[in-house]
């Protein structure tokens, strides 16, 4: 039997009946679909979500935003549960551009189904459409290649029958998954076709947890015995596996420390014994330190980014050794690593029998101890140091740190914020601390947000976001407000870009164009520009307040926390007040030449710096 539908009404009814299992549990994996309607989807997949009420349509203001909200949710859900997002041909298309890249490169799962081009192509061009004089079988949709792991423009209906299986297959793929892109013609939307019943039937896809080549896992354990000074790069992957209980026991067994990446921090809790801290160049004295003279380097899930191996400075014995455990064999080999290709549970799970009761010697369980303690030392510190006002957005990180429940949930992208907040937020859950850092993209915090309250509605959610980020996308206030999602934002109003301000000072440039000021003569040069952003985010409907000092911001930050609504609270930090950087170094190249004794300056100190850079090879 069959059905004749439109290709836009099978598609949806196609993703109502897709569920991921793992562990025996089911769920649904898409769970609704974000969109802004324009001629080139409104009336095929705009029709198609309207004739199905019981799959949920979230208008968005933004299309950037909207990726960027279903990848929060993704990120939430540890990848079992996703979002489809449509929009029209031409600039509501390439909006999401951004979203998709952030999506991919965080190995995030998102569908995107941007209306295309005219299949039967007689009406061309049509409006926003792109022309080549080389071929007619080009679009901007074209652009989404580079940045999706699967892509497909669907020319003829029946497409969908093998098209949509295999997108499903990538994006309930723990080793593949990111964004999938499905470029659908206005035209082919709105054909009908005979599908066959089978097509609808409920389909299962499996999560599964693979285990490591037998041998190669022998090899793990000879090596983890003989280490002397081992450490463990805890990535995102070890909370997407849900391996952090595994984690716990296999560190507490052995007593190995652990070190943890943005994606990967809250896969120990802060206090846990063998909790080290944030890991490179945003990391802590006690990682980066152990780091330093590691002689064994087990990555669970890191894809070892520049952040995180201090543009590859980090690790300088001479002898250190790699050990990967990733379900991605490219991640799993980098560093000419050992490659354990596999699920991060059942690996830890399968070293912990097989290490039985090995233990780090002594001296080293001393050496770990002394630095934790000098680290928490470190951040007390820091946190109980008023400066303001304005206040340091350290002491503003200190305050919510204090204040906030162990289940609660901070969001951030960007700035200078995911430095201070890797290294001095103490951890208290798996998913207490939302960062997306391998894209580090401007104007996610708020959509993110949006996309973590709807992944988990029992969690209260706070937004951190600079001025920078904020004037970006601040409108989807205005989709949380129409959905009743309840976030609350934390507005730090330093005026300008204070993370590229630093950088630039490092590099010799003074933080040039990075404040908000007037012009004046031929720079940017006069008083800082006037921004009332709680009138701004009160336009918006938002419950809006500004604050000064630490009383007044420990006050509303306890009102947000009453109210039933998205509101807002802006505080004026310290433009130049920054956390140090410990035992850490990140590559910038300065230029070679210039008239700037500061910049000369500083371009020595990066050649020589350069040169602890390393290239890692294979045990032999």
């Amino acid at each position: 039997m069959s059905q004749r539908l439109t290709t836009a009404q099978a598609i949806i009814r196609f993703l109502k009946v897709q569920h991921v299992t793992r562990d025996r549990q089911e769920y649904p994996f898409f769970a609704g679909c974000f969109g802004i309607f324009g001629h080139g989807n409104v009336a095929g997949i705009g029709q198609a979500l309207q004739q199905n009420p019981d799959f949920p349509y979230y208008l968005c203001r933004n299309e950037q935003a909207m990726v960027h909200t279903a990848a929060a949710f993704a990120k939430m859900s540890n990848r079992l549960r996703a979002l489809a997002c449509t929009t029209s041909i031409g600039p509501g298309a390439t909006n999401m551009l951004t979203g998709a890249a952030g999506a991919t490169i965080n190995r995030l799962p998102v569908l995107l189904l941007p209306g295309d081009i005219f299949a039967r192509r007689n009406v061309a061009p049509v409006l926003q459409q792109l022309e080549s004089t080389s071929t007619q079988d080009i679009s901007v949709n074209d652009c989404f290649r580079p940045v999706s792991r699967y892509w497909d423009r669907i020319q003829r209906p029946e497409q969908i029958l093998t098209a949509l299986p295999e997108a499903v297959r990538v994006l309930t793929s723990p080793a593949e998954t990111g964004a999938v892109t499905l470029a659908l013609p206005q035209d082919v939307q709105a054909q009908a076709f005979a599908f066959p019943d089978e097509f609808f039937e409920p389909r299962k896809w499996t999560v599964p947890r693979s285990r490591p080549d037998v041998e190669s896992l022998a090899q793990a354990v000879e090596s983890i015995r003989a280490a002397k000074r081992p450490l463990i790069i805890a990535g995102g992957g070890v909370i997407y596996s849900a391996a952090t209980e595994a984690l716990s026991t296999f560190v507490a067994q052995t007593g190995i420390p652990v070190a943890e990446t943005q994606a990967g921090k809250g896969a120990l809790a802060f206090d846990h014994p063998q909790s080290v801290g944030a890991m490179g160049v945003t990391g802590t004295s006690s990682a980066n330190r152990l780091a330093s003279q590691a002689d064994l380097i087990i990555g669970i899930g890191t894809r070892y980014s520049d952040f995180t191996t201090a543009s590859v400075t980090a690790f300088q014995n001479p002898a250190v050794r790699f050990i990967n455990i990733n379900v991605t064999e490219f991640d799993a080999a980098k560093q000419s690593a050992l490659p354990l290709v596999g699920d991060a549970r059942v690996i830890l799970e399968e070293l912990s029998r097989a290490l039985g009761l090995h233990k780090v010697h002594d001296h080293y369980a001393d050496e770990i101890a002394r630095l934790r303690a000098e680290w928490d030392a470190e951040v007390d510190r820091i946190y109980s140091r008023h400066i303001g006002p304005p206040l340091s957005q350290a002491e503003v990180i200190g305050l919510l740190n204090s204040t906030l429940g162990p289940k609660d949930v901070i969001v951030n992208a960007a700035g200078s914020l995911p430095g201070d907040l890797h290294k001095l937020w103490r951890s208290r859950d798996p998913k207490g601390y939302h960062m997306e850092y391998g894209y580090s993209c401007m104007g996610y915090e708020i959509a993110g947000g949006l996309g973590v309250k709807m992944a988990d509605p029992s969690r209260e959610v706070y937004v951190l976001v600079g001025d920078g980020s904020y004037l970006m996308m601040a409108q989807e206030i205005v989709t949380a407000l129409q959905e009743d999602i309840k976030i609350n934002i934390i507005l730090l109003d330093n005026h300008g870009f204070s993370s590229i301000g630093g950088l630039s000072r490092a590099c010799g440039s003074g933080g040039f164009g990075t404040e908000y000021r007037y012009r004046q003569g031929r720079g940017l040069t006069g008083a800082n520009i006037p921004i009332d952003f709680a009138a701004n985010a009160a336009s918006l409907g938002a419950r809006s307040i500004a604050v000064k000092t630490i009383e007044e911001l420990r006050e509303a930050i306890g009102e947000s926390r009453k109210q039933a609504g998205t509101s807002v609270i802006v505080v004026e930090t310290d433009y130049y007040e920054r956390v140090p950087g410990y035992e850490s170094w990140w590559d910038v190249p300065i230029a070679e030449v210039s008239e700037q004794e500061a910049v000369r300056e500083a371009h020595l100190k990066n050649e020589k710096a350069k040169q602890r850079e390393r290239y890692f090879w294979p045990a032999k």
